[in-house]
């Protein structure tokens, strides 16, 4: 979760240089030490919110002083500028979950924006509810997942969600909205890229008794010997999707640099329609008439693999960045990834350099999935 405004109330900016409530000064503390890529620079302050209360009277106190604000989740999905970020960062901290009963085998889990996020889906599935497994191992905070729709393995976020908790910045008053008023489609929603809410608690929808959602997955149906659309052992399937993803390096380990990323850089692109014949046409001279070009139907057209395409134009895995700092994983060529001692600038510049390549090779242009805070991708 990241929600970056200069400031949301319709106040002129004060010019003044009273911190915020609970802030720590900022510049000793970079924000690539509460990144998953470990990049970026500092920030003006810091606070860390551990109460909804600390969360909502830091953020109106910015907004009602005109600060420039940077709410900040796991940071599993953020990419900081080298120069940091000029203004003051709130970092969610909050902590909670709770298990109500709705009837019909259903149980509803509320989750605090600043739960670990797969620490919830480990605690539903022992708890024997259904509906998150194929969600373990996302890094991040359970606040984020509704913000870009988190999905994985078939599943996605839209199919579980009830309710968000908001934090309107218009007006500064906390409201529920439903699932269905958020505009969640294919890793988005109307709070992605977005300053208008922040996200206190979430809540979703499971089913009691131990059975996973209906494996859809294919690769997933294949580790666990199932049929697609069998139900398993919620666990055993959990255990199935953390192996599949330590196989790519989704699984954060301090360790490994694989795990040095902000996971999927770049989104499936999808193709509408009247397009989709020319880059066919491009595809099948690069790779051949016999070969399979994997490809899914997707609201407003055909979802392609960011992957294979990557791979396709010429990508492998360890393709090495500037100085070797930054590289695409040596386990998924959708994961671009500090090698240690890299920049931001170091990454955006691999980021273009894989973009530009598939856009040249097959007339696709990827779209990063991460949100980028005082940097870009030039077009």
């Amino acid at each position: 979760m990241a929600v970056v405004s200069a400031s949301t109330s319709g106040a002129e900016e004060v010019r003044d240089d009273t911190s915020l409530p609970g802030e720590q000064p900022g510049g000793d503390l970079p924000l690539a030490d509460f990144t998953t890529l470990r990049l970026g620079g500092p920030a003006t302050g810091l606070v860390t919110a551990t109460s909804d209360d600390e969360l909502v009277d830091a953020v109106r106190a910015a907004d009602d002083r005109g600060r420039r604000l940077l709410v900040l989740g796991g940071g599993s999905n953020l990419v900081v500028g080298d120069d940091g970020f000029d203004g003051h960062v709130v970092r969610i901290a909050t902590r909670g979950r709770e298990y109500d009963s709705v009837g019909d085998g259903l149980v509803q889990l509320t989750a605090e924006a600043g739960e670990n996020w797969d620490d919830v889906v480990a605690d539903a599935v022992a708890q024997g509810l259904g509906g998150l497994e194929c969600l373990s191992g996302i890094p991040g905070l359970a606040g984020a997942t509704p913000v870009q729709n988190v999905g994985a393995y078939g599943v996605e976020i839209s199919e579980l969600l009830d309710s968000v908790d908001l934090l309107d910045r218009r007006t500064g008053r906390v409201r529920t909205v439903r699932a269905a008023d958020l505009g969640l489609t294919y890793r988005s929603s109307v709070l992605k890229h977005s300053d208008a809410a922040v996200v206190l608690r979430a809540r979703f929808v499971l089913r009691d008794g131990g059975a996973s959602a209906p494996i859809r997955y294919a690769e997933l149906a294949r580790a666990l010997g199932a049929e697609p659309g069998e139900r398993v052992d919620a666990a055993a399937a959990r255990e199935a999707v953390l192996e599949l993803r330590r196989g790519k390096g989704m699984v954060l380990d301090p360790a490994d640099h694989d795990t040095w990323s902000a996971g999927s850089f770049f989104t499936n692109p999808i193709v509408p329609a009247d397009e989709l014949p020319g880059v066919l046409e491009r595809l099948t001279a690069r790779v051949g008439a016999d070969a399979r070009i994997p490809q899914y139907p997707a609201d407003g057209g055909t979802k392609l693999s960011a992957a294979w395409l990557i791979e396709r134009a010429g990508f492998g895995k360890g393709h090495a960045g500037p100085g070797g700092r930054v590289g695409l994983s040596a386990k998924h060529t959708l994961a671009l990834t500090n090698r240690g001692g890299a920049s931001t600038r170091d990454l955006l510049e691999l980021a273009r350099e894989v973009r530009d390549g598939v856009r040249a090779a097959f007339g696709v242009t990827l779209v990063p999935e991460p949100v980028l805070v005082d940097c870009a991708l030039e077009t």
